[in-house]
């Protein structure tokens, strides 16, 4: 009886934790959040004042005196 019991239980658990279906829309999703971030940092680092101030750090590291 104890073994039908825990057999039950073990279907039940397997059951409720199934995600099938769900991993190919995950990866979807991640994949056009991870576009849409990158689209984002691209333009910010693209913009006139990111380029000039790192254009400005590059020259400044590489005037250093040592």
């Amino acid at each position: 009886m104890a073994q039908r019991i825990r057999g039950w239980m073990r279907g039940m658990a397997r059951r409720t934790r199934s995600d099938r279906g769900m991993t190919t829309s995950e990866y979807a999703v991640g994949t056009i959040a991870a576009c849409a971030f990158a689209a984002v940092l691209y333009k910010v680092v693209t913009s006139a004042p990111v380029m000039t101030a790192l254009q400005s750090l590059l020259k400044d590291a590489l005037d250093a005196k040592f």
